[in-house]
């Protein structure tokens, strides 16, 4: 399995959203898979080109203001993409500053809550990166993060004019993702995540199967009263065929 493969997915996905342009209330764009280009492609070279194909991609929405955005990597903790996955790499600033939303990189102190619950599940259970990574990987669906002013706009609440180019190259993406890595499962974080890649991965053949867990967010009222419980309680019940890599965690 090349990660190479993986990369130039990335930097022709990144290439496709580059200038498209959005409407009121949309006052920034940013794009990680440009200025966190190199985070982003240290994470591939080191997690994403293990030779066997893997049994779970877990599927994100898209970055949250304090992860991926800030670092490059999907729901990018900061402390657990440094510290756990150990990317390094330098981050840039976007063409387009959102003074409400600075890039601060390495130097980010606010938790993507998000992530800190997603990477943490999987640390409890796998203890290292290199066990998690063998048979799982984690991507989001869409690179972008939209912003009004200071407040995050889901693509969920786009109008589905300015989205449609935006979907047709995250759909191509995915495509690609699962066609380097023969997944069993698809697994979208969250129900948007899931209905993305139910219509993107219609028509492949060898067709993985597509799930879903609860997304982490805080904004959640069921995540925020055990978010890892209820996540590996779904994945028991959906996923059978890995129910063992996540039954009695004790997380």
């Amino acid at each position: 399995m090349s990660a190479q493969a993986l990369i130039g997915a990335a930097q022709t996905l990144s290439a496709k959203l580059d200038g498209l342009k959005f409407s009121v209330p949309v006052t920034h764009v940013y794009n990680p898979l440009d200025y966190a280009g190199a985070a982003h492609t240290q994470y591939l070279n080191l997690w994403g080109g293990q030779p066997q194909p893997r049994r779970v991609i877990f599927l994100g929405m898209n970055p949250g203001p304090f992860g991926m955005v800030q670092v490059g990597v999907p729901f990018g903790e900061v402390a657990v993409v440094h510290d756990w996955l150990r990317i390094n790499a330098p981050i840039r600033q976007p063409l387009h500053m959102n003074p409400k939303r600075p890039i601060e990189g390495w130097a980010c102190t606010r938790s993507e809550v998000s992530g800190r619950r997603l990477w943490g599940l999987f640390q409890a259970r796998f203890g290292t990166p290199e066990a998690f990574f063998a048979e799982h990987f984690v991507a989001n669906y869409c690179p972008l993060a939209f912003f009004d002013s200071g407040r995050n706009i889901t693509p969920d609440k786009l109008p589905a004019t300015e989205m449609a180019p935006v979907l047709t190259a995250c759909d191509e993406h995915l495509r690609a993702l699962v066609q380097v890595m023969q997944p069993d499962w698809v697994v979208g974080v969250g129900a948007y995540a899931q209905a993305q890649a139910e219509r993107a991965l219609a028509d492949v053949v060898q067709k993985p199967q597509i799930g879903r867990v609860l997304h982490p967010s805080p904004a959640s009222p069921a995540a925020n009263r055990g978010w890892a419980e209820a996540a590996t309680a779904q994945m028991i019940a959906q996923l059978l065929n890995i129910a063992n890599d996540f039954h009695a965690t004790g997380v």
